[in-house]
């Protein structure tokens, strides 16, 4: 049985144009919850499942439902808010260039007031030949 699996494909697209915007931005593949550097951005298959609705008789996957989390993180002494918020809408644009649509972008509270957080999840279809389609 073969499952859908394109994360290192978005990753890597979406990591290659956060490398060459921002000079020094740190892509990561999982999350993490205090990062060693800044600014600094997670990528995370958040969800995969199967679209029952294309599956053949035999139970195999043609295509898969995903979600994607996203946390931006920046940590500027002025400024953190903007840049975390310019980094998100970068990452935003390419999300959507490649069929995915953003479902949710929230702030999140950070217990040190030095760093800014923007947590955005991105949902899509993908098939098994690695195409992406929106919802």
């Amino acid at each position: 049985m073969v499952i859908v699996d394109i994360e290192n494909e978005v990753f890597s697209i979406v990591a290659a144009v956060l490398r060459d915007k921002y000079d020094g931005i740190l892509v990561l593949g999982e999350t993490v919850l205090a990062p060693a550097e800044f600014p600094c951005v997670s990528i995370e298959e958040a969800d995969n499942y199967a679209n029952r609705n294309t599956q053949d008789t035999g139970s195999n996957e043609n295509h898969a439902n995903l979600m994607y989390e996203v946390n931006v993180y920046t940590n500027r002494a002025s400024g953190k808010k903007s840049e975390c918020k310019a980094i998100f809408n970068t990452v935003d644009e390419i999300f959507s260039s490649i069929g995915f649509t953003r479902i949710m972008k929230k702030p999140v509270s950070m217990d040190d007031s030095t760093k800014y957080r923007m947590i955005g999840r991105y949902t899509a279809v993908a098939s098994k030949e690695k195409v992406v389609y929106r919802r």
